[in-house]
Protein backbone atom coordinates (compact mmCIF):
# COMPACT_ATOMS: atom_id res chain seq x y z
CA UNK A 1 0.00 0.00 0.00
CA UNK A 2 2.99 2.27 0.58
CA UNK A 3 4.54 1.80 -2.51
CA UNK A 4 0.70 2.17 -4.35
CA UNK A 5 0.35 5.37 -2.56
CA UNK A 6 4.19 6.97 -3.66
CA UNK A 7 3.61 5.78 -7.14
CA UNK A 8 0.00 7.63 -6.78
CA UNK A 9 0.80 10.52 -5.27
CA UNK A 10 4.29 11.53 -5.72
CA UNK A 11 6.51 12.51 -8.63
CA UNK A 12 9.58 10.85 -8.61
CA UNK A 13 10.65 9.71 -12.73
CA UNK A 14 9.80 11.36 -16.08
CA UNK A 15 7.85 7.87 -16.63
CA UNK A 16 6.53 7.05 -13.24
CA UNK A 17 5.20 10.61 -13.50
CA UNK A 18 3.56 10.56 -16.88
CA UNK A 19 1.52 7.68 -15.69
CA UNK A 20 0.70 8.62 -12.64
CA UNK A 21 -0.65 11.78 -14.13
CA UNK A 22 -2.02 9.51 -17.03
CA UNK A 23 -3.75 7.19 -14.34
CA UNK A 24 -5.71 10.38 -12.73
CA UNK A 25 -6.88 11.92 -15.41
CA UNK A 26 -7.81 8.96 -17.22
CA UNK A 27 -9.90 7.68 -13.71
CA UNK A 28 -11.32 10.83 -13.27
CA UNK A 29 -12.37 11.84 -17.03
CA UNK A 30 -13.19 8.04 -17.83
CA UNK A 31 -15.87 7.99 -14.39
CA UNK A 32 -17.11 11.75 -15.58
CA UNK A 33 -17.50 10.75 -19.21
CA UNK A 34 -19.91 7.61 -18.00
CA UNK A 35 -22.02 10.15 -15.92
CA UNK A 36 -21.82 12.50 -18.51
CA UNK A 37 -23.15 9.76 -20.93
CA UNK A 38 -25.84 8.59 -18.72
CA UNK A 39 -26.83 12.63 -18.60
CA UNK A 40 -27.20 12.97 -22.21
CA UNK A 41 -28.97 9.81 -22.63
CA UNK A 42 -31.58 10.69 -20.03
CA UNK A 43 -32.01 14.09 -21.55
CA UNK A 44 -32.30 12.81 -24.91
CA UNK A 45 -34.62 10.39 -24.02
CA UNK A 46 -36.73 13.02 -21.34
CA UNK A 47 -36.59 15.88 -23.47
CA UNK A 48 -37.03 14.31 -26.56
CA UNK A 49 -36.08 15.09 -29.75
CA UNK A 50 -36.58 18.91 -30.43
CA UNK A 51 -35.63 19.78 -26.78
CA UNK A 52 -32.43 18.16 -26.56
CA UNK A 53 -32.14 19.80 -29.76
CA UNK A 54 -32.24 23.11 -27.99
CA UNK A 55 -30.47 22.32 -25.07
CA UNK A 56 -27.21 20.96 -27.02
CA UNK A 57 -27.52 24.07 -29.35
CA UNK A 58 -27.29 26.28 -26.48
CA UNK A 59 -24.27 24.63 -25.12
CA UNK A 60 -22.17 24.71 -28.50
CA UNK A 61 -23.00 28.65 -28.45
CA UNK A 62 -21.28 28.31 -24.49
CA UNK A 63 -18.33 26.25 -26.29
CA UNK A 64 -18.00 29.24 -28.79
CA UNK A 65 -17.67 32.11 -26.56
CA UNK A 66 -15.73 30.39 -23.99
CA UNK A 67 -12.56 31.21 -26.32
CA UNK A 68 -12.97 34.15 -25.69
CA UNK A 69 -12.46 34.07 -21.84
CA UNK A 70 -8.93 32.30 -22.52
CA UNK A 71 -7.45 32.77 -25.58
CA UNK A 72 -4.98 30.28 -24.57
CA UNK A 73 -3.78 31.66 -20.91
CA UNK A 74 -4.64 28.40 -19.48
CA UNK A 75 -2.20 26.24 -21.53
CA UNK A 76 0.43 29.39 -21.31
CA UNK A 77 0.41 29.26 -17.83
CA UNK A 78 1.31 25.71 -18.07
CA UNK A 79 3.77 25.78 -19.73
CA UNK A 80 5.61 28.74 -18.26
CA UNK A 81 4.98 27.59 -14.16
CA UNK A 82 7.14 24.36 -15.28
CA UNK A 83 9.35 25.83 -17.14
CA UNK A 84 10.36 27.89 -14.14
CA UNK A 85 9.48 25.95 -10.94
CA UNK A 86 11.36 26.56 -8.37
CA UNK A 87 11.51 30.15 -9.58
CA UNK A 88 9.83 33.04 -8.51
CA UNK A 89 6.01 32.90 -10.37
CA UNK A 90 3.88 35.18 -8.38
CA UNK A 91 4.46 37.67 -11.07
CA UNK A 92 3.29 35.73 -13.56
CA UNK A 93 0.42 34.10 -11.38
CA UNK A 94 -0.85 37.58 -10.21
CA UNK A 95 -0.74 38.85 -13.73
CA UNK A 96 -2.29 36.28 -15.88
CA UNK A 97 -4.97 36.24 -13.52
CA UNK A 98 -6.48 39.84 -13.97
CA UNK A 99 -5.67 39.23 -17.36
CA UNK A 100 -8.25 36.37 -17.31
CA UNK A 101 -10.72 38.01 -14.96
CA UNK A 102 -10.81 40.79 -17.61
CA UNK A 103 -11.42 38.81 -20.90
CA UNK A 104 -14.13 36.38 -18.91
CA UNK A 105 -16.22 40.03 -18.07
CA UNK A 106 -15.84 40.82 -21.78
CA UNK A 107 -16.75 36.84 -22.68
CA UNK A 108 -19.88 37.37 -20.48
CA UNK A 109 -20.69 40.59 -22.03
CA UNK A 110 -20.56 39.11 -25.86
CA UNK A 111 -22.81 36.13 -25.05
CA UNK A 112 -25.47 37.58 -23.60
CA UNK A 113 -25.76 41.02 -25.84
CA UNK A 114 -24.29 39.28 -29.13
CA UNK A 115 -24.72 35.75 -28.81
CA UNK A 116 -29.12 36.09 -29.63
CA UNK A 117 -28.12 37.58 -32.92
CA UNK A 118 -26.20 34.32 -33.71
CA UNK A 119 -29.75 32.48 -34.24
CA UNK A 120 -32.94 32.06 -35.73
CA UNK A 121 -34.13 30.00 -32.84
CA UNK A 122 -36.42 31.81 -30.26
CA UNK A 123 -35.81 29.33 -27.96
CA UNK A 124 -32.26 29.59 -27.65
CA UNK A 125 -32.08 33.47 -27.26
CA UNK A 126 -33.59 33.50 -24.11
CA UNK A 127 -30.81 31.10 -23.05
CA UNK A 128 -27.67 33.61 -23.33
CA UNK A 129 -27.64 34.51 -20.13
CA UNK A 130 -27.00 31.37 -18.44
CA UNK A 131 -24.52 30.46 -21.60
CA UNK A 132 -23.10 33.26 -20.29
CA UNK A 133 -22.51 32.88 -16.57
CA UNK A 134 -21.31 28.71 -18.07
CA UNK A 135 -18.53 30.30 -20.18
CA UNK A 136 -17.07 32.19 -17.09
CA UNK A 137 -17.14 29.34 -14.72
CA UNK A 138 -15.57 26.89 -17.35
CA UNK A 139 -13.03 29.10 -18.20
CA UNK A 140 -12.13 30.09 -14.39
CA UNK A 141 -11.85 25.79 -13.88
CA UNK A 142 -9.26 26.34 -16.74
CA UNK A 143 -7.14 28.85 -14.74
CA UNK A 144 -6.92 26.65 -11.57
CA UNK A 145 -6.17 23.40 -13.55
CA UNK A 146 -3.04 25.20 -15.19
CA UNK A 147 -1.67 25.68 -11.63
CA UNK A 148 -2.13 21.95 -10.42
CA UNK A 149 -0.76 20.66 -13.90
CA UNK A 150 2.21 22.48 -14.00
CA UNK A 151 3.44 21.15 -10.54
CA UNK A 152 2.06 17.79 -11.80
CA UNK A 153 -0.68 17.05 -9.69
CA UNK A 154 -3.46 15.96 -11.95
CA UNK A 155 -5.21 13.64 -8.84
CA UNK A 156 -6.13 17.37 -7.66
CA UNK A 157 -7.73 17.87 -10.85
CA UNK A 158 -8.99 14.47 -11.42
CA UNK A 159 -11.04 14.96 -8.27
CA UNK A 160 -12.18 18.37 -9.29
CA UNK A 161 -13.81 16.88 -12.41
CA UNK A 162 -15.42 14.20 -10.17
CA UNK A 163 -17.12 16.22 -8.08
CA UNK A 164 -18.29 19.15 -11.31
CA UNK A 165 -19.89 16.58 -12.76
CA UNK A 166 -21.15 14.84 -10.09
CA UNK A 167 -22.93 18.26 -9.20
CA UNK A 168 -23.90 18.91 -12.87
CA UNK A 169 -25.44 15.63 -13.27
CA UNK A 170 -27.41 15.40 -10.01
CA UNK A 171 -28.97 18.75 -10.13
CA UNK A 172 -29.46 18.00 -13.82
CA UNK A 173 -31.31 14.59 -13.43
CA UNK A 174 -33.31 16.45 -10.35
CA UNK A 175 -33.93 18.49 -12.76
CA UNK A 176 -35.56 16.41 -15.76
CA UNK A 177 -37.50 14.73 -13.32
CA UNK A 178 -38.85 16.89 -11.84
CA UNK A 179 -39.36 20.07 -14.16
CA UNK A 180 -38.28 18.68 -17.17
CA UNK A 181 -37.62 21.90 -20.04
CA UNK A 182 -34.27 22.80 -21.80
CA UNK A 183 -33.99 26.16 -19.89
CA UNK A 184 -34.23 24.23 -16.15
CA UNK A 185 -31.66 21.83 -17.47
CA UNK A 186 -29.54 24.44 -18.97
CA UNK A 187 -29.76 26.45 -15.24
CA UNK A 188 -28.70 23.10 -13.54
CA UNK A 189 -25.77 22.40 -15.31
CA UNK A 190 -24.12 25.99 -14.73
CA UNK A 191 -24.88 25.95 -10.59
CA UNK A 192 -23.27 21.88 -11.01
CA UNK A 193 -20.03 23.71 -12.84
CA UNK A 194 -19.88 27.05 -10.49
CA UNK A 195 -19.44 24.59 -7.65
CA UNK A 196 -16.95 22.26 -9.13
CA UNK A 197 -15.15 25.92 -10.11
CA UNK A 198 -14.87 26.94 -6.62
CA UNK A 199 -14.18 24.10 -5.13
CA UNK A 200 -10.86 23.93 -7.67
CA UNK A 201 -10.25 27.44 -6.66
CA UNK A 202 -10.68 27.07 -2.81
CA UNK A 203 -7.83 24.12 -3.33
CA UNK A 204 -5.29 25.81 -4.61
CA UNK A 205 -5.77 29.02 -2.82
CA UNK A 206 -2.42 28.98 -1.10
CA UNK A 207 -0.84 29.14 -4.55
CA UNK A 208 -2.74 31.90 -6.46
CA UNK A 209 -4.40 33.98 -3.66
CA UNK A 210 -0.79 35.24 -1.99
CA UNK A 211 -0.16 35.85 -6.21
CA UNK A 212 -2.42 38.82 -5.69
CA UNK A 213 -1.11 41.00 -3.85
CA UNK A 214 1.33 43.08 -4.97
CA UNK A 215 2.43 41.24 -7.60
CA UNK A 216 0.64 42.04 -10.78
CA UNK A 217 2.85 43.13 -13.62
CA UNK A 218 1.99 45.45 -16.51
CA UNK A 219 5.18 44.87 -18.78
CA UNK A 220 3.94 40.99 -17.97
CA UNK A 221 0.84 42.22 -19.75
CA UNK A 222 2.62 42.70 -23.39
CA UNK A 223 4.70 39.26 -22.57
CA UNK A 224 1.65 36.93 -22.01
CA UNK A 225 -0.29 38.66 -24.73
CA UNK A 226 1.91 38.45 -27.04
CA UNK A 227 2.19 34.54 -26.37
CA UNK A 228 -1.25 34.16 -26.06
CA UNK A 229 -2.59 35.80 -29.61
CA UNK A 230 -1.84 33.03 -31.74
CA UNK A 231 -4.06 30.67 -28.88
CA UNK A 232 -6.78 33.21 -29.44
CA UNK A 233 -7.28 32.91 -33.16
CA UNK A 234 -6.34 28.96 -32.85
CA UNK A 235 -9.19 28.71 -30.10
CA UNK A 236 -11.40 30.42 -31.84
CA UNK A 237 -11.12 28.90 -35.17
CA UNK A 238 -10.85 24.85 -33.04
CA UNK A 239 -14.18 26.31 -31.35
CA UNK A 240 -15.39 27.50 -34.77
CA UNK A 241 -14.85 24.56 -36.24
CA UNK A 242 -16.35 22.08 -33.48
CA UNK A 243 -19.68 24.17 -33.29
CA UNK A 244 -19.75 25.40 -36.81
CA UNK A 245 -21.71 21.93 -37.90
CA UNK A 246 -24.67 22.88 -34.85
CA UNK A 247 -24.79 26.39 -35.85
CA UNK A 248 -25.31 25.77 -39.65
CA UNK A 249 -27.12 22.94 -39.13
CA UNK A 250 -29.44 25.38 -37.12
CA UNK A 251 -29.91 27.80 -39.99
CA UNK A 252 -30.90 25.62 -42.69
CA UNK A 253 -32.75 22.90 -40.96
CA UNK A 254 -35.16 22.15 -37.66
CA UNK A 255 -34.45 21.90 -34.09
CA UNK A 256 -35.85 17.95 -34.35
CA UNK A 257 -32.66 17.65 -36.75
CA UNK A 258 -30.12 19.43 -34.80
CA UNK A 259 -31.29 16.93 -31.94
CA UNK A 260 -30.50 13.79 -34.22
CA UNK A 261 -27.22 15.97 -34.66
CA UNK A 262 -26.63 16.13 -31.42
CA UNK A 263 -26.83 12.92 -30.63
CA UNK A 264 -24.41 11.79 -32.97
CA UNK A 265 -22.52 14.52 -32.20
CA UNK A 266 -22.16 14.08 -28.70
CA UNK A 267 -20.68 10.62 -28.10
CA UNK A 268 -18.04 11.62 -30.50
CA UNK A 269 -17.33 14.38 -28.87
CA UNK A 270 -16.79 12.99 -25.30
CA UNK A 271 -14.59 10.54 -26.85
CA UNK A 272 -12.11 13.49 -27.96
CA UNK A 273 -11.06 13.51 -23.98
CA UNK A 274 -9.13 10.23 -24.60
CA UNK A 275 -6.16 11.59 -26.02
CA UNK A 276 -5.99 14.69 -23.99
CA UNK A 277 -5.80 13.04 -20.67
CA UNK A 278 -2.89 11.00 -22.18
CA UNK A 279 -1.24 14.59 -23.65
CA UNK A 280 -1.75 16.47 -20.11
CA UNK A 281 -0.31 14.10 -18.31
CA UNK A 282 2.90 14.11 -20.32
CA UNK A 283 3.14 17.58 -21.47
CA UNK A 284 4.43 19.17 -18.45
CA UNK A 285 7.49 16.10 -18.91
CA UNK A 286 7.74 17.28 -22.65
CA UNK A 287 7.95 20.82 -22.26
CA UNK A 288 10.88 20.12 -19.62
CA UNK A 289 12.36 17.98 -22.17
CA UNK A 290 12.32 20.76 -24.65
CA UNK A 291 13.12 23.36 -22.61
CA UNK A 292 16.89 21.21 -21.87
CA UNK A 293 16.96 20.70 -26.01
CA UNK A 294 16.37 16.97 -25.09
CA UNK A 295 15.46 15.89 -28.98
CA UNK A 296 15.83 12.18 -29.21
CA UNK A 297 13.55 12.09 -25.77
CA UNK A 298 11.02 13.93 -26.93
CA UNK A 299 11.00 12.32 -30.43
CA UNK A 300 10.50 8.76 -28.53
CA UNK A 301 7.82 9.71 -26.01
CA UNK A 302 5.97 11.73 -28.90
CA UNK A 303 5.94 8.91 -30.92
CA UNK A 304 5.25 6.39 -28.36
CA UNK A 305 2.52 8.77 -27.37
CA UNK A 306 1.26 9.20 -30.99
CA UNK A 307 0.94 5.08 -31.75
CA UNK A 308 -1.03 4.68 -28.33
CA UNK A 309 -3.55 6.99 -28.65
CA UNK A 310 -4.26 5.39 -32.49
CA UNK A 311 -4.15 2.00 -31.10
CA UNK A 312 -6.97 3.22 -29.01
CA UNK A 313 -8.68 5.45 -31.75
CA UNK A 314 -8.94 1.85 -34.55
CA UNK A 315 -11.34 -0.28 -32.22
CA UNK A 316 -13.49 2.57 -31.02
CA UNK A 317 -14.12 4.06 -34.74
CA UNK A 318 -14.13 0.66 -36.33
CA UNK A 319 -16.21 -1.14 -33.87
CA UNK A 320 -18.71 1.35 -33.49
CA UNK A 321 -18.78 1.26 -37.22
CA UNK A 322 -20.20 -2.02 -37.19
CA UNK A 323 -22.24 -1.15 -34.65
CA UNK A 324 -23.49 2.18 -35.59
CA UNK A 325 -27.04 1.49 -35.86
CA UNK A 326 -27.91 -1.27 -33.29
CA UNK A 327 -25.84 1.54 -30.86
CA UNK A 328 -27.90 4.66 -31.52
CA UNK A 329 -30.88 2.53 -31.19
CA UNK A 330 -29.60 1.27 -27.48
CA UNK A 331 -28.44 4.75 -26.21
CA UNK A 332 -31.11 7.14 -27.43
CA UNK A 333 -34.21 5.06 -28.82
CA UNK A 334 -35.72 4.44 -31.80
CA UNK A 335 -36.72 7.91 -32.41
CA UNK A 336 -33.16 9.27 -33.03
CA UNK A 337 -32.43 6.22 -35.58
CA UNK A 338 -31.73 8.93 -38.52
CA UNK A 339 -28.59 9.86 -36.47
CA UNK A 340 -27.01 6.54 -37.04
CA UNK A 341 -25.26 6.97 -40.38
CA UNK A 342 -24.16 10.99 -39.14
CA UNK A 343 -22.65 9.16 -35.67
CA UNK A 344 -20.91 6.16 -37.90
CA UNK A 345 -19.34 9.05 -39.87
CA UNK A 346 -18.04 11.07 -36.86
CA UNK A 347 -16.17 8.20 -35.75
CA UNK A 348 -13.89 8.68 -38.60
CA UNK A 349 -12.51 11.54 -37.19
CA UNK A 350 -11.56 9.84 -34.02
CA UNK A 351 -7.77 9.07 -35.69
CA UNK A 352 -6.71 12.36 -36.91
CA UNK A 353 -7.93 14.03 -34.31
CA UNK A 354 -6.18 12.12 -31.68
CA UNK A 355 -3.46 12.23 -33.85
CA UNK A 356 -3.39 16.12 -33.73
CA UNK A 357 -4.20 16.92 -30.03
CA UNK A 358 -0.54 14.81 -29.46
CA UNK A 359 0.95 16.48 -32.37
CA UNK A 360 -0.54 19.75 -30.61
CA UNK A 361 1.15 19.31 -27.60
CA UNK A 362 4.49 19.11 -28.64
CA UNK A 363 4.61 21.81 -31.28
CA UNK A 364 3.49 24.17 -27.99
CA UNK A 365 6.15 23.03 -25.76
CA UNK A 366 8.39 23.92 -28.15
CA UNK A 367 6.64 27.34 -29.02
CA UNK A 368 5.83 27.10 -32.29
CA UNK A 369 2.03 27.61 -31.55
CA UNK A 370 1.81 30.47 -34.41
CA UNK A 371 1.47 27.28 -36.66
CA UNK A 372 -1.90 26.47 -35.02
CA UNK A 373 -2.98 29.73 -36.69
CA UNK A 374 -2.93 28.26 -40.34
CA UNK A 375 -4.12 24.74 -38.92
CA UNK A 376 -7.21 26.45 -37.14
CA UNK A 377 -7.37 28.54 -40.44
CA UNK A 378 -7.60 25.82 -43.56
CA UNK A 379 -9.75 23.74 -40.91
CA UNK A 380 -12.53 26.57 -40.26
CA UNK A 381 -12.96 27.64 -44.10
CA UNK A 382 -12.94 24.00 -45.24
CA UNK A 383 -15.90 23.04 -42.72
CA UNK A 384 -17.64 25.74 -43.19
CA UNK A 385 -17.64 26.27 -47.53
CA UNK A 386 -18.34 22.52 -47.00
CA UNK A 387 -20.98 23.26 -44.31
CA UNK A 388 -23.26 25.63 -46.70
CA UNK A 389 -21.91 23.34 -49.17
CA UNK A 390 -23.46 19.88 -48.42
CA UNK A 391 -25.72 20.44 -45.63
CA UNK A 392 -28.93 22.03 -47.81
CA UNK A 393 -28.50 18.92 -50.30
CA UNK A 394 -27.31 16.15 -47.64
CA UNK A 395 -28.18 17.05 -44.39
CA UNK A 396 -26.58 15.71 -41.76
CA UNK A 397 -24.21 13.10 -43.66
CA UNK A 398 -23.26 16.26 -45.32
CA UNK A 399 -22.34 18.04 -42.53
CA UNK A 400 -19.93 14.84 -41.12
CA UNK A 401 -18.16 14.65 -44.07
CA UNK A 402 -17.58 17.64 -44.05
CA UNK A 403 -16.20 17.25 -40.56
CA UNK A 404 -13.90 14.24 -42.07
CA UNK A 405 -12.73 16.91 -44.50
CA UNK A 406 -11.60 19.73 -42.61
CA UNK A 407 -9.76 17.42 -40.12
CA UNK A 408 -7.98 15.37 -42.16
CA UNK A 409 -6.81 18.96 -43.36
CA UNK A 410 -5.85 20.64 -41.03
CA UNK A 411 -4.29 17.85 -38.85
CA UNK A 412 -2.13 16.88 -41.62
CA UNK A 413 -0.75 20.46 -42.02
CA UNK A 414 -0.13 19.64 -38.28
CA UNK A 415 2.23 16.68 -38.52
CA UNK A 416 4.01 18.51 -42.00
CA UNK A 417 4.93 21.35 -39.63
CA UNK A 418 5.80 18.88 -36.81
CA UNK A 419 8.00 16.84 -38.32
CA UNK A 420 10.37 19.71 -38.71
CA UNK A 421 10.67 19.95 -35.07
CA UNK A 422 10.51 15.89 -34.54
CA UNK A 423 10.60 13.43 -36.99
CA UNK A 424 6.88 11.34 -36.50
CA UNK A 425 6.36 8.58 -39.26
CA UNK A 426 2.02 8.17 -39.51
CA UNK A 427 2.06 4.10 -40.03
CA UNK A 428 5.10 3.01 -38.20
CA UNK A 429 4.56 0.33 -35.55
CA UNK A 430 0.60 0.02 -36.76
CA UNK A 431 0.61 -3.21 -38.07
CA UNK A 432 -0.32 -5.39 -35.21
CA UNK A 433 -3.20 -2.72 -34.13
CA UNK A 434 -5.01 -2.52 -37.68
CA UNK A 435 -4.86 -6.66 -37.45
CA UNK A 436 -6.31 -6.62 -34.46
CA UNK A 437 -8.93 -4.50 -35.06
CA UNK A 438 -9.95 -6.41 -38.12
CA UNK A 439 -10.33 -9.63 -35.96
CA UNK A 440 -12.39 -7.89 -33.32
CA UNK A 441 -14.83 -6.13 -35.70
CA UNK A 442 -15.03 -9.34 -37.64
CA UNK A 443 -16.20 -11.01 -34.36
CA UNK A 444 -17.93 -8.22 -33.44
CA UNK A 445 -20.28 -8.33 -36.62
CA UNK A 446 -20.64 -12.30 -36.27
CA UNK A 447 -21.87 -11.83 -32.50
CA UNK A 448 -24.29 -9.52 -33.99
CA UNK A 449 -25.30 -11.63 -36.93
CA UNK A 450 -26.53 -14.66 -34.46
CA UNK A 451 -28.34 -12.62 -32.56
CA UNK A 452 -25.75 -11.90 -30.04
CA UNK A 453 -27.20 -9.09 -28.06
CA UNK A 454 -24.98 -5.43 -27.98
CA UNK A 455 -23.95 -5.05 -24.39
CA UNK A 456 -22.48 -8.40 -24.16
CA UNK A 457 -20.89 -7.84 -27.33
CA UNK A 458 -19.40 -4.58 -27.03
CA UNK A 459 -17.80 -6.37 -23.98
CA UNK A 460 -16.26 -9.07 -25.30
CA UNK A 461 -14.74 -6.59 -28.40
CA UNK A 462 -13.19 -4.65 -25.37
CA UNK A 463 -11.68 -7.99 -24.04
CA UNK A 464 -10.90 -9.42 -26.61
CA UNK A 465 -8.66 -6.55 -28.86
CA UNK A 466 -6.29 -5.87 -26.14
CA UNK A 467 -5.87 -9.58 -25.41
CA UNK A 468 -5.48 -9.68 -29.56
CA UNK A 469 -2.32 -7.08 -29.21
CA UNK A 470 -0.84 -8.72 -26.42
CA UNK A 471 -1.02 -12.63 -28.39
CA UNK A 472 0.94 -10.30 -31.27
CA UNK A 473 3.40 -8.80 -28.96
CA UNK A 474 2.30 -5.43 -29.63
CA UNK A 475 5.92 -3.31 -28.12
CA UNK A 476 3.66 -0.35 -27.01
CA UNK A 477 2.36 -2.69 -23.96
CA UNK A 478 5.51 -3.15 -22.58
CA UNK A 479 5.90 0.76 -21.83
CA UNK A 480 2.86 -0.37 -19.08
CA UNK A 481 4.33 -1.55 -16.03
CA UNK A 482 1.52 -3.39 -14.80
CA UNK A 483 1.43 -5.55 -18.40
CA UNK A 484 5.07 -5.51 -18.80
CA UNK A 485 5.76 -8.77 -17.79
CA UNK A 486 3.23 -10.38 -19.60
CA UNK A 487 4.12 -9.52 -22.89
CA UNK A 488 7.55 -10.12 -22.53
Amino acid sequence: MEKLRSFLLENKTNRQTFFKNSFWLVAGNIVSKILRGGLIILAARILQTEGYGIYAYALSFAGFFTIFSDIGLSSLLTRELTKHRGEDINSYIATTFYVKIFLVALSVALTALVGPHFTKIAEVRTLMPIVAFLTAFDSMRGFFYSITRSANQMEVEARSILLTEISIDSLSVAVLLLHPAASWVLFAYVIGDAIGCLAIGWRTRSIWLPAMKKHFDKKLVKQIVGSAWPFAIMGLLGSFMINIDSIIIGWFRNTYELGLYAAAQKPVQLLYILPSLFSTGLFPIITKMAHQNEKENVENATNKLFRGVILIALPITFGGIVLGQSLVNFIFGASYAGAALTFELLLLTLAPVFAGIVWGNVIFAYDKQRIFIITSLVGAILNTGLDFLLIPSYGLPGSAVATIISQLASNGYTWYKLNKIVAVPIFKGLGRGIFATALMCLAVFGMMAIGISIVPTIIAGMIMYPLLLALFKEPLLKSIPIVDRFVR
